[in-house]
């Protein structure tokens, strides 16, 4: 049985219901945002488009009683982990039949204007079952109009990102966090590394870590983990220049930014409850 590919599809922000303040937020740490979006389930989000991944920051309108309410039981801060599914029909029966405990597909859609013309982007996602990750939301998703999501017009930004190089993930025993990757894409997906595991994931990897490894990486600048053991707790970006993300985090007037070996270090006191780093 050959398991699927590892590759990463995007990553979310939750911004719970206050998806002004978030995307005002992210404007201001540089990024260029596609217009607010209206899922056919219920939630909204706005896009950060890079290379072959991208960053969703993702809501409910504000006094919604129906919809992804789901998203408020999750305090703010990243908590979507996606992976890329080129069939999710194939990808959720061969993760069926490999143990892993996973939904049927869900489809859904949202309106798309493209040169000023209104289309429909179509997706279908497979996601892990309730209870299954204790720090947020791991699943695949399958672009049926992968045209209408990358566009080049979209992937220009004033900090320079051209990829999600890196996940920062909580996980008081690391090795137990791991083994569900390794039951999704093999055991040759995770590695040891210092203070955790991780999983490489394409051209990015997922870091399983300590609470203690992430704060020898990042110091004061983790996220607030709000009583949680473990929790979803940032990003690395890759910049074509740290010079420009630098200005660009200056320009946003964005405060506490930290440069440490060769990587800014943004507080995620500063992007909502997910501290993020850019190197080159």
């Amino acid at each position: 049985m050959t398991l699927p590919a590892a590759t990463l599809d995007h990553v979310v922000i939750n911004a719970r219901d206050d998806m002004d303040r978030a995307a005002d937020l992210y404007r201001r740490l540089g990024f260029t945002l596609t217009e607010r979006g209206y899922h056919s389930l219920g939630s909204t989000n706005h896009l950060a488009m890079f290379g072959t991944d991208y960053l969703e920051l993702i809501a409910v309108p504000k006094g919604a009683t129906s919809g992804r309410l789901d998203l408020l039981d999750y305090p703010f801060g990243l908590n979507g982990l996606v992976f890329g599914s080129e069939d999710s029909t194939v990808t959720y029966n061969v993760l069926s039949k490999a143990g892993v405990p996973i939904e049927p597909p869900v489809e859904f859609t949202r309106p798309v204007n493209v040169d000023g013309k209104p289309h429909d982007a179509r997706f279908r996602t497979v996601r892990m079952k309730a209870g299954v990750v204790p720090y947020g939301r791991v699943y695949y998703c399958h672009h049926f109009t992968r045209d209408l999501v990358w566009r080049d017009e979209w992937r220009h930004h004033a900090n320079g990102t051209v990829a999600v190089v890196r996940a920062l993930i909580v996980e008081p025993d690391p090795a137990k966090g791991a083994k569900l990757y390794a039951d999704m894409f093999g055991a040759e997906a995770v590695r040891d590394i210092e203070g955790g595991k991780a999983v490489v994931i394409g051209n990015s990897r997922f870091d399983i870590l300590t609470a203690a490894a992430l704060g020898a990486q990042v110091g004061d600048a983790a996220p607030d983990p709000e009583g949680r053991p473990a929790y979803m707790a940032g990003l690395t970006f890759r910049t074509l220049s740290l010079r420009k993300a630098a200005g660009a985090l200056q320009q946003g007037g964005i405060e506490g930014v930290v440069e440490k070996d060769g990587r800014l270090i943004v507080p995620a006191k500063q992007a909502l409850n997910a501290v993020l780093e850019f190197v080159e």
